[in-house]
């Protein structure tokens, strides 16, 4: 059996309003004390939507890759949000379309090492059309692919980012459930 580490102390180093840069101090039990730096976040919501047999991907800038990115829609859970009201708020910034009926499909950590958020996906393919006022940072290409078109982008690494990659990966297994 693994052991869980004990916390000791934590201190904020640095705080905005999407996370918070983090140092805990604890004990693993057979090392001395140590010191783990992370972000914490809120978590984050993606959003699988479907419309006539099509995928709503968004295309964007990321710029600490310098690269534009295809990606389902997507963003950090604000304070003062749950999950659905996060996700329903991104769909509509991001793609255009609104929705009232979302499935929560699964859930994956991100990046485990450096931050502990977790990123809720939703599916839904009840959608409207709804008016679009993205942040003020933030412009998107709207995509519609068929499944076929997102297998082929992510096998030519197109398709690059890990939490479009994961989601789907959680999408194509709930849906053989079904």
């Amino acid at each position: 059996m693994l052991k869980r580490w004990k916390k000791i102390s934590s201190h904020t180093l640095f705080d905005n309003k999407f996370w918070t840069y983090k140092l805990d101090i604890f004990d693993s039990g057979k090392l001395k004390v140590s010191e783990y730096h992370y972000v914490h976040t809120e978590g984050s919501t993606m959003i699988i939507p479907e419309l006539n047999n099509e995928f709503i991907l968004v295309e964007q800038y990321r710029y600490l890759n310098k690269m534009t990115s295809i990606e389902f829609p997507c963003g950090s859970i604000e304070k003062g949000l749950d999950e659905i009201s996060n996700a329903k708020k991104e769909l509509e910034e991001e793609t255009g379309f609104g929705s009232d009926e979302l499935v929560k499909i699964g859930f994956f950590s991100p990046y485990n090492g450096v931050s502990d958020e977790i990123c809720s996906v939703f599916f839904t393919d009840k959608l409207f059309r709804k008016s679009s006022i993205p942040d003020e940072t933030e412009e998107f290409i709207v995509h519609f692919l068929t499944e076929n078109e997102i297998d082929n982008l992510i096998s030519k690494n197109i398709i690059w980012d890990g939490m479009t990659i994961a989601a789907w990966t959680l999408y194509k297994s709930w849906r053989t459930k079904k």
